[in-house]
């Protein structure tokens, strides 16, 4: 791809000379200055402003400003969830910066344990993701933040424990319960949904969450900053950063099955310019299923130099070594639920999953001035899966299950490349937060195939199919076999070379006509390529191209939203978006690779801060429509019945409607919570009537029918619903004690395969909605804090279903205690 490179650069040179493009008004003065604590560290996240005017907070180095004030005298007050608020009298000059500095009575551990930073507003906190310091307030899209003090509070272990916090985004089923799936506004998110640090990472292996900063998602459309990412949300996952100061913890979790995991989180400073901060877990641990296990190991290691005051390098790694059992969960008979108690295996003793993943990112800021910022992003990413277990435990009426075998080794290699220069300027009286960027993704997928294990045979369907051993499901004695102890052997055949090139440019402004109205506007254009495969033979080391010719997608994603904002603790938007999705295969119509689908998104929302910032609501409603939706064709080019995947057509329709409600605050000092509810309806608008297709030579008769219109996807749920209460006595007899209770709802959903028109498919298997409640104790004490948890305290019983084969049952009630030592 000869131009990739030279279209990059040349746009990352035209980014950067927009620079010298804007000047600094200086008809208006600025309030700068920092907060610290009683023992001289960073006061963080703390509400600062003009009385009965504009207000900000604190970064994580306790600095704050307030630029372009109208010359004059104020009154800056400074305020926080448990602070003494404190005034001060500065006078702002024309033209100058006045600094100011507050010392507050609190010590930063202090400051900690009443959470200002964990459960400040999340309206007013910009987000990573934004790529700019631009409040959510002033995003015309909903967003929600969680915080490194819910996962700790909620002692949460995977992405998906911090997910069940956000409404709108549900956990999903997977096969084979070798990962987390999620949806969000009826859309699966995977790999390129997902980022680390801004940055597109893989969730194989289950990404560690119990050392995270905090999680942030963006619902809906991202397109206009990310391209390629589907029309749910995107969520990234945020590290913990080094500190100018020492520090660390220490800490031991356990858990009901034998989970052991020990976490050591250590930070400082090497020099005055450098500091470090290094975290690493390990962890083993059994299941409430039975052969069922795991170990993992998670290093993250961080440097932060400070080269000067305008300009910082942060350079992040980690690596996860995860392995563990596959686990199909007790499988269907008859496309319905096995009887099968949670505890039962149908995997082989031997089956395995082992995963690597390592990544690298070095990430540069840099300030030109007051009003204009830098940032680049470079990252590397390697991910490593072997894979070996039976499959799809689908059996008959009479529980006959005939078992295969898959061998598979996987290895990823991708890049992420991302130059951002975001800054403010003016256009007479109008206030412009501009932001344009470029960014470039390459992937590299080698699969290996290996000789098939599955030796013998059998006729289902009438058509002959391989399979390793028999089993029936409703007999658990049948499982003991010889096969069951002896791994196959296995030779590799084949390496699979599927590389993707991603590249794209954007521009987005914020325009404030008001300071009650704002328009936000964009565009971005994205660049897409997919190389035909390369197949690699080991015997003799021959290279062959795949069927497929290389792919080239190309698309614009614009997006604007209107915001009005009547007072400034509430903000009314309504917006429009969209984005693309490459979608794979040869289109049955044209013959040559199928064009992108393009989904159109429509939101409007309200966002209210209540109670001086201690309380926020937050409501939106969505449509997403998909008016070309790609499908597997139902004819192939010489008009019979197709039994290829890989042939598509635009044949179906699909629309998305939700609304989303979340709401968080501390009302009193020590009482944090959260709350949400979220309803998605996820169907098919239009889909191809049935038909019956009568072979000329053999006159067998088949028939071609769409899905039921209406009939909500699988794997969508209707609605989710969560809740959490923390409360942490800050005086008196019972000061350290906290006390605390979470509850969270998945409503009903589809398994199985949707209905077609004529009832030719497995169909639907039904499942209820389920609520568990968690409650949690803790108690801390100088330095030492202890922290339990008992989950699904009703011991619930419910499923997750893959289509029709792996059922995996909820996890029943369990205990987790985490001891912690703070220096």
């Amino acid at each position: 791809m000869p131009n990739f490179y030279k279209y990059f650069i040349l746009f990352t040179l035209i980014i950067s000379f927009h620079v010298t493009g804007y000047t600094q008004t200086h008809n208006s003065g600025k309030i700068t200055g920092i907060v610290k604590t009683s023992d001289g560290k960073p006061a963080s996240f703390v509400n600062i402003g003009l009385k009965n005017g504009r207000s900000t907070s604190t970064g994580e180095d306790g600095a704050f400003s307030i630029k372009d004030v109208k010359p004059g005298t104020y009154t800056l007050k400074i305020s926080a969830i448990g602070l003494t608020a404190q005034e001060k009298t500065v006078t702002v000059v024309a033209g100058q910066t006045t600094e100011v500095s507050y010392s507050i009575a609190q010590s930063s551990s202090q400051l900690d344990e009443v959470a200002i930073n964990g459960y400040k507003t999340p309206n007013q906190k910009p987000v990573n993701l934004g790529k700019t310091a631009i409040a959510p307030k002033d995003l015309p899209q909903a967003v929600q933040i969680i915080s490194s003090q819910v996962i700790q509070d909620q002692q949460a272990n995977r992405l998906g424990d911090v997910l069940k916090n956000v409404n709108g985004v549900a956990l999903g089923a997977n096969r084979g319960s070798v990962g987390e799936n999620f949806y969000s506004r009826g859309y699966a998110l995977g790999t390129n949904n997902v980022f680390k640090n801004g940055a597109r990472t893989t969730i194989g292996g289950m990404p560690e969450a119990s050392t995270l900063e905090s999680v942030e998602v963006l619902k809906g459309s991202a397109a206009l900053l990310y391209g390629g990412v589907s029309g749910g949300a995107v969520i990234n996952m945020i590290t913990k950063k080094p500190k100018f100061e020492y520090g660390g913890e220490v800490s031991m979790r356990m858990e009901s099955n034998a989970l052991y995991k020990p976490t050591l989180d250590l930070y400082g400073p090497i020099s005055k310019k450098i500091a470090f901060r290094v975290i690493g877990t390990y962890e083993k641990a059994g299941s409430y299923r039975d052969h069922v296990d795991s170990k993992r190991i998670y290093v993250n290691p961080s440097l932060l130099y400070k080269i000067s005051d305008k300009t910082e390098l942060l350079i992040q790694g980690d690596y996860l070594k995860s392995d563990f059992t596959p686990d199909f969960g007790i499988g269907t008979v008859g496309n319905k639920l096995s009887p099968l108690g949670r505890n039962v295996f149908l995997n082989t003793d031997w089956a395995y999953n082992k995963t690597n993943t390592s990544t690298a990112q070095i990430n540069l800021n840099h300030k030109f001035n007051d009003n204009w910022k830098l940032n680049a992003v470079a990252s590397m990413q390697a991910y490593n899966r072997n894979y070996f277990s039976t499959e799809r435990p689908a059996a008959d009426a009479a529980g006959i299950w005939y078992r295969s075998l898959t061998r598979s080794q996987i290895k990823e290699f991708t890049y992420n490349e991302q130059i951002n220069l975001s800054g403010t300027f003016k256009t007479a009286s109008i206030l412009h937060t501009l932001l344009v960027g470029v960014d470039a993704d390459q992937s590299k997928t080698t699969t290996g195939a290996f000789t098939n294990p599955n030796t013998q045979t059998v006729k289902l369907n009438g058509t002959d199919t391989k399979y390793y051993d028999q089993v029936n499901i409703l007999d658990p004695l049948s499982f003991n076999q010889p096969t069951n102890f002896n791994t196959p052997g296995t030779a590799l055949l084949t390496n699979t070379l599927a590389p993707i090139f991603r590249m794209g440019g954007f521009v987005q402004d914020l325009i404030a006509v008001t300071e009650q109205f704002k328009v936000l506007a964009g565009v971005r254009w994205t660049f897409q390529k997919t190389p035909t495969t390369t197949i690699n033979t080991i015997a003799d080391g021959s290279n062959t191209k795949g069927l497929v010719d290389d792919k080239i997608d190309k698309a614009f994603s614009p997006k604007v939203g209107l915001i009005y904002q009547p007072i400034k603790t509430t903000s009314i938007y309504a917006s429009f978006s969209n984005n693309f999705t490459s979608n794979p295969g040869i289109d049955v119509a044209t013959n040559a690779p199928m064009r992108p689908s393009i989904i159109k998104q429509y939101e409007a929302g309200v966002k209210n801060d209540f109670l001086d910032g201690k309380l926020s609501a937050n409501v939106t409603y969505y449509k997403i429509i998909n008016n070309r939706f790609a499908q597997t064709a139902e004819f192939n080019l010489s008009g019979a019945p197709n039994g290829d995947t890989n042939l598509k057509e635009f044949t179906g329709k699909t629309a998305s409607d939700g609304l989303e409600i979340d709401i968080t605050g501390t009302i009193v000092e020590g009482l944090n919570f959260i709350a949400g509810y979220s309803y998605n309806y996820m169907r098919y608008t239009s889909t191809s009537d049935t038909r019956t297709y009568t072979d000329p030579k053999t006159n067998k008769q088949t028939v071609i029918s769409g899905i039921v219109e209406g009939e909500r996807l699988v794997g969508t749920t209707k609605n989710t619903a969560n809740g959490s209460l923390f409360y942490t006595f800050g005086s008196g007899d019972l000061k350290g004690l906290k006390v605390g209770a979470s509850a969270f709802y998945t409503g009903d959903r589809n398994g199985g395969r949707n209905t077609t028109k004529a009832n030719t498919s497995t169909g639907i298997i039904p499942l209820k909605g389920f609520t568990t409640v968690d409650l949690s104790a803790g108690y801390t004490w100088n330095k030492f804090s202890l922290l339990a948890k008992i989950s699904n305290i009703g011991n619930v019983l419910n499923y997750f279903v893959h289509e029709n084969y792996s059922v995996n049952p909820i996890p029943p009630r369990q205990f987790a205690t985490t001891l912690s030592y703070r220096f």
